[in-house]
């Protein structure tokens, strides 16, 4: 077990409920290692990627079905391989929010939801998809 400090607080993360992101994401490609951390309330809508390579690097996520946004993505071999995916039913995407200037509402990035293998814990983003709607004050 070890603990991390994080704006959120100390947090013990058991090793076996870390992300990675063998490619990190889009910008942060020299981040690869994540913990999911929520508030302590049942069914939490906005959950935290924490960067353990760095405590101040943290996204505010949320899951696709949330927001009720359902893909067909078409991952390819490599990423498929990459992700150690071998049955679908085992990805979970998440959308990363992003604040607006003050006062104004979040938005979700609908265009490159992170991919995630929740079995082999190993994540990638997808970046490119076309979305023509943008989910505002949705949580």
């Amino acid at each position: 077990m070890q603990i991390i400090k994080t704006r959120f607080g100390e947090v013990a993360v058991d090793p076996n409920t870390i992300l990675t992101f063998p490619r990190g994401l889009p910008g942060f490609e020299q981040f690869t290692r994540f913990k999911l951390l929520h508030e302590d309330k049942p069914q939490p809508k906005v959950l935290w990627l924490q960067s353990l390579d760095d405590e101040n690097l943290a996204f505010s996520v949320v899951t696709s079905e949330l927001l009720g946004v359902n893909y067909q993505i078409q991952l390819s071999d490599d990423e498929c391989q990459l992700l150690e995916l071998d049955n679908p039913d085992d990805v979970t995407l998440l959308l990363v929010l992003a604040k607006q200037e003050s006062g104004q509402p979040f938005s979700a990035n609908t265009q490159a939801p992170l991919v995630i293998n929740v079995k082999s814990r190993l994540g990638l983003q997808k970046t490119g998809l076309q979305a023509d709607i943008v989910f505002r004050n949705a949580v």
